[in-house]
């Protein structure tokens, strides 16, 4: 699964020295942990016991993940100052969208047969796999070094989501039992995600695609099959063939910004009714004006317009952050159109902190306003809800948190 699942587990931690744990006790404790619970659960789903072996031989805890709770610890939150709340600008570093749109067309030439074989068969465009591609390996240049077995087996014992993890095992596992790839050669991130796609075990045995036809769907050595993947993972989330991912649009004063989410769609011929109109000057195409789109305003008055398609969404499953999915459709369009920057400025915020943001939640939660929860990320459903509570306090309507908002929300 994408990494985008794995997020929320850096909130925990625990102050290894207060818990006071005999590492070595807890060591042992693991290891019958392994033959009592992990085996069992891996023996159901078909692992033999060879495999099973092989693929945990001389694995053992690794302290320096992040989220672990040893048994007898009490997590703790982490201190404040560790979630300050970032800029969407950040997101879009130079460095970062220029590597990704440079390899992608390097990429873009050396694996045409693969993308476009992926393309026929998805209706994902090869443009938009790439940027995926780019965002989660640099195009399988970025190293993917750990052992997953022993990332999901410490975590499966004891992090702050132990259940999952303990299946995210098995399934890693029931990988290497189908003939994927042998245990010691599977890779994953600190967090267990797998290979140039970044899939977790799960993903994978859902979506990883075999695009060589040598019967095994190797997403860490071979580009043709994590192109394969990426076009299946996203065609069975729902991509719409034929459709674009969104456009920048200009937002005329006339046009609120709390009509923003998916949950507000209309045909895109009606937001062109209303005076919304491409940053390009073109027109909305033909076939996208027939279809709904939604208002997307990641910085609210603040930063680029846009209206999206259902497909924008189908990127956000792959990670659930509309910054990631700008990104993606951003380096996308770079690659294959020549695009640039979007044509907006991102504009500056105010120095916060996650905390403060949930403040102000809560304050618009107690007000009546859906803000999706408190969980200091102002999402569109946060965003809008500040634009509604402005305007029914007769201020234009900005929808984006302001340091100078979270003392009047907390009254």
């Amino acid at each position: 699964m994408p990494r985008f699942l794995l997020l929320a587990l850096c909130l925990l931690t625990v102050p290894f020295a207060a818990a006071a744990q005999n590492r070595g006790a807890v060591e042992q404790q693991f290891q019958t942990w392994l033959q009592k619970e992990a085996w069992p659960a891996a023996r159901k789903k078909g692992v033999s016991r060879g495999v099973f072996d092989a693929s945990l031989n001389g694995v053992t805890l690794n302290w320096k993940l992040p989220g672990l709770v040893p048994p007898g610890a009490a997590a703790v939150p982490r201190k404040q100052s560790q979630a300050e709340f970032g800029a969407p600008s950040k997101y879009f570093r130079r460095s970062s969208v220029d590597a990704a749109a440079r390899g992608g067309r390097q990429m873009a030439k050396a694996h045409a047969k693969a993308l476009a074989a992926a393309e026929r068969k998805t209706g994902v465009p090869g443009r938009i796999i790439l940027g995926i591609w780019g965002r989660e390996s640099g195009y399988g240049k970025v190293a993917i070094k750990h052992n997953p077995f022993e990332v999901l087996a410490t975590k499966g014992f004891m992090s702050t989501r132990k259940d999952y993890f303990a299946s995210e095992l098995t399934a890693a596992l029931q990988i290497v039992q189908a003939g994927h790839i042998r245990a010691g050669s599977m890779k994953s991130s600190w967090a267990g995600a797998l290979g140039q796609p970044q899939f977790m075990p799960s993903s994978f045995l859902k979506y990883a695609a075999d695009g060589t036809g040598d019967g095994r769907a190797d997403i860490w050595g071979s580009e043709t099959d994590t192109i394969a993947s990426i076009a299946n993972y996203l065609k069975k989330h729902g991509w719409q063939k034929g459709r674009d991912w969104g456009f920048e649009v200009t937002l005329p004063p006339s046009v609120s910004c709390t009509l923003e989410g998916p949950d507000q769609a209309r045909k895109i011929s009606d937001w062109a009714k209303m005076g919304v109109t491409r940053v390009s000057g073109k027109p909305f195409p033909d076939r996208e004006l027939r279809a709904k789109g939604s208002l997307l305003m990641p910085a609210g008055r603040g930063g680029p317009a846009f209206i999206v398609t259902p497909n924008f969404y189908v990127l956000k499953d792959y990670n659930t952050s509309d910054l990631y999915a700008l990104f993606v459709g951003n380096v996308g369009d770079r690659i294959q159109y020549g695009m640039g920057d979007f044509s907006a400025p991102w504009g500056k915020i105010d120095a916060m902190l996650r905390s403060d943001i949930a403040v102000m939640q809560r304050g618009l939660e107690k007000r009546g306003h859906d803000v999706g929860g408190a969980d200091g990320l102002p999402g569109f459903k946060t965003r809008r809800s500040i634009g509604r509570w402005q305007e029914a306090n007769g201020k234009a309507a900005t929808c984006f948190p302001r340091a100078n908002m979270k003392a009047a929300l907390s009254q």
